[in-house]
């Protein structure tokens, strides 16, 4: 009976955890349980007396706010104090900056899903949707990449001229300032189009429409620099740039070198009150075109002219290029790919008050309003950029496996070649649905720090795997650079995506969970406001409210992970019914045990996980994975659930699973601790690790979306530069695909005689004219397979260049020692050649 009785206690507290039930319904349950058992039990007088009174000592002490804030919450908010992490003011400021979005949901355990796919669908309006194929389109045509990074080293004249007049530098404008006021889905898509024909192009429209003067004015300057800057922008007039990095100063703002004193002097004929600057920077793109320069500096103020406090914080200021003082140092060549960017540097340079980005009211604020700017421009410019690298890849190397032969068969059926194509497709797939997913929040107003900082990690990184495993299928066509190659350049920018707009080693082992754990947990923040808060009374109170919210949080998902690994997801509740509802269920179960993990975590470590870098990275990347599977289930219901996509929504979702258990793993392996980390994974696997990489099957399925044309494969690469033009290389790439799936046929023909013995020959034109003799294809099929060969030789040829320095090498009428000396003496006269 007993058996029964604790099986029963165990049932209904598992229930009102599960269900995160109130104070109120656990003390109803204590009471009916010990009724229950003094009245049904022999149990006797003085164990059932202590019980109850056991009982009703919990009860008070606990249920009355006033004696369990003074016998338990007090001790708790004086312990929590001692091991909170150290926060600098920057971290602070970066961690108020922003919104929380889907990642709250993420963390909570238990997301609801009806709220993710009642976002509206992504979309266009037609006048975003005409400048694509307008103003957009006729830019890439008139964009030679090979002409641009390896001439010209530059974008041409009439490139700029046409960028300038055409608003390309005014996107994000709204129109009543002249610009064009596009939504975030527009300018995506614009980089998007550009970054796959152009990286230097995409990387000239995208930054002046990121983190910028142009955003920064407008959320935070002055209608006086509103109404005068915002139309120069919009329409070329100026060339903004912003200078935020320095040779001190990167990833730690706070150390910022770069000064500014408020003090008088001359402005346009004119004494007034300013600032006095002095700084150095460096990485600044578009800095040696710009004509308008955005500077980050700490202001100081000695003499007291603003107030007593002499330290007034990081403040923003637009500095006109012609400013006396400033130096536009010469340019970085960042790895071959030449877009403009430079150092420079200004002494004494002076600057009234109106210069500063939001006048005095934001003096001090800098740091705050650059986070915020970065949290939407970081979301949009090098996450588009990788999705057209990523799309390009699907497209151009899965047309060259369709037609680039090896043994008689396209080099796409072998398996060795299915594996990195598989992944092309499926990271392209998953990135683009991220993508998307983001922008859908932007455009609500939603400015999601953690989540940018998740789609400009995860997507550079696919990005980089996406290209990574492009050169590997593409071989000696991809290192090869000249006009021939579609990948080369996107290759060399793999580092610069990686690098900018907060490097991704920083993102992922300090951002992503670091500012995740505090801004979408649902009860951390308000610990650590309680703690701080200065009235003692209140900062109890609200620390008392936050303390017993998240013990409760914690145990229903404690609850939620156990039950959910013992069925592994069935049972829990999935928005949707058919393909999809198995993966919803799936990630219940791994958004409770993330949120199970996170807290015994940040318990057990408090303030030292700050120091546990990579520990804190595995969290974020299972919270990352989460959000990316959010993306991509969202993306495959939007599309209306297309059959011809459920092999790309598989491989994600398994390949997402897959990299959570990996990092659950590693987390439970390396915590401090090694007993608890026993211990959660057997409340998180209790039947084991189930998931798997994508299976060899999977990864056949997915390489054929993108070796075979299809509504999969166009909705995958949907958004890119595409054309049929012959006298382009995507249209060489485009006609001979399109005959590759027409005489795969003929192709199948052939393979099967030679086989029987019917043809002799090896080379595929060869075994045509045979097989045509033998009146086993007809004079059609033959002259497909003749303009084949002609497009296939096309396709796989490579670029070389004449007088590369090898004459000199080869001359064997010179001693060896004059040889050597004209080499080198050619290399010296390459090297100091003016560009």
């Amino acid at each position: 009976m007993w058996i029964l009785g604790l099986l029963i206690t165990l049932t209904v507290v598992w229930a009102l955890a599960y269900r995160g039930a109130g104070a109120s319904l656990w003390i109803a349950a204590l009471a009916v349980g010990l009724t229950t058992v003094t009245l049904a039990s022999h149990i006797t007088w003085y164990v059932s007396v202590p019980l109850w009174l056991i009982a009703t000592a919990l009860v008070l002490l606990l249920g009355v706010p006033r004696i369990r804030r003074h016998y338990v919450t007090a001790p708790l908010l004086r312990q929590f104090r001692k091991v909170m992490p150290a926060m600098s003011p920057t971290e602070r400021e970066a961690l108020e900056a922003g919104t929380v979005w889907w990642d709250a949901e993420l963390f909570s355990g238990q997301p609801h899903w009806g709220r993710l796919l009642r976002l509206p669908r992504p979309h266009l309006s037609e006048e975003e949707q005409a400048f694509l194929d307008g103003p957009t389109e006729q830019l890439c045509r008139m964009l030679d990449d090979w002409q641009i990074t390896h001439h010209e080293r530059d974008l041409p004249p009439e490139v700029w001229s046409f960028i300038r007049s055409q608003g390309f530098f005014g996107l994000i404008i709204p129109r009543r300032y002249g610009g064009k006021g596009f939504s975030a889905q527009a300018h995506s898509a614009v980089v998007i189009k550009l970054a796959s024909r152009s990286i230097v192009a995409a990387i000239t429209v995208m930054v002046p429409n990121s983190l910028g003067p142009g955003k920064l004015l407008l959320n935070y300057g002055t209608r006086e620099q509103r109404d005068y800057y915002l139309p120069r922008l919009a329409r070329g007039q100026e060339i903004p740039c912003f200078a935020l990095t320095g040779p001190d100063a990167g990833s730690d703002a706070g150390a910022i070198p770069d000064r500014g004193v408020v003090c008088y002097g001359d402005w346009q004929g004119d004494r007034v009150l300013g600032v006095r600057l002095n700084w150095e920077k460096r990485y600044i793109t578009l800095g040696p075109v710009c004509t308008l320069l955005g500077l980050a500096f700490r202001l100081y103020d000695p003499d007291h002219l603003l107030g007593e406090q002499e330290d007034r914080g990081i403040t923003l200021a637009l500095i006109p290029r012609d400013t006396q003082g400033v130096e536009i140092g010469e340019r970085h060549i960042p790895l071959d790919i030449p877009f403009q960017n430079g150092p420079n540097r200004g002494r004494d340079v002076f600057v009234p008050m109106s210069q500063l980005i939001g006048g005095d009211q934001h003096i001090g604020n800098g740091w705050r309003m650059l986070v915020e700017c970065l949290s939407e421009g970081r979301a949009i410019s090098l996450p588009s950029l990788s999705v057209g690298a990523g799309k390009l890849a699907s497209r151009y190397t899965g047309a060259y496996a369709a037609i680039r032969q090896q043994f008689g068969v396209p080099i796409g059926r072998f398996e060795g070649i299915e594996k990195p194509l598989a992944r092309i497709a499926g990271l392209t797939y998953q990135m683009d649905a991220a993508r998307q997913l983001t922008l859908g929040g932007l455009d609500l107003g939603e400015k999601p720090s953690v989540i940018s900082a998740i789609v400009k990690y995860h997507l550079t990184e696919k990005y980089r795997q996406c290209i990574n495993d492009a050169m590997d299928i593409q071989g000696g066509s991809g290192i090869c650079l000249g006009p021939r190659n579609l990948i080369g350049r996107i290759y060399q920018a793999i580092p610069i995506a990686i690098t900018v707009e907060g490097a991704n080693i920083l993102t992922r082992n300090m951002i992503i969970f670091g500012q995740g754990a505090v801004r979408a947990h649902p009860w951390v923040l308000k610990e650590f406001t309680a703690a701080q808060n200065p009235d003692r009374r209140q900062g109890l109170a609200d620390f008392d409210h936050a303390l017993f919210g998240h013990v409760g949080f914690l145990l229903g998902n404690l609850a939620r992970s156990v039950f959910l690994g013992l069925t592994r997801g069935r049972f829990s509740r999935a928005p949707v019914d058919g393909p999809a509802r198995r993966h919803f269920q799936r990630l219940n179960w791994m958004s409770a045990a993330f949120a199970l993990c996170a807290d015994v975590a940040m318990m057990t470590l408090g303030g030292s996980l700050k120091r546990k870098e990579r520990l804190s990275a595995r969290l974020g990347d299972i919270l990352s994975e989460l959000y990316l599977c959010s993306a991509v289930l969202k993306r495959f219901e939007d599309q209306g659930r297309p059959e011809e996509d459920l092999p790309l929504l598989g491989w994600c979702v398994d390949q997402s699973l897959y990299q959570m258990q990996e990092s659950f793993r590693l987390l439970f392996r390396n915590l401090p601790w090694r007993p608890l980390g026993w211990l959660l994974r057997l409340l998180v696997f209790p039947t084991g690790q189930p998931f798997t990489e994508p299976t060899d099957r999977l990864d056949h399925r997915v390489a054929q979306t993108v070796l075979q044309p299809g509504g999969a494969r166009d909705r995958l690469t949907e958004g890119i530069f595409i054309t049929d033009d012959p006298a382009l290389r995507q249209g060489e790439f485009e006609q001979a695909f399109q005959q590759a799936a027409r005489v795969a046929p003929i192709e199948k023909t052939l393979r099967e005689a030679r086989r029987n013995g019917l043809i002799q020959a090896r080379h595929p034109l060869a075994q045509a004219e045979e097989a045509h003799a033998q009146g086993l294809i007809d004079d059609q099929d033959l002259a497909a397979m003749q303009q084949m060969q002609a497009l296939r030789a096309q396709v796989i040829a490579v670029d070389s260049f004449p007088d590369y320095g090898h004459r000199y090498a080869l001359d064997q009428d010179l001693p060896r020692s004059n040889k050597v000396r004209h080499i080198e003496e050619a290399h010296h006269v390459r090297a100091n050649k003016p560009a």
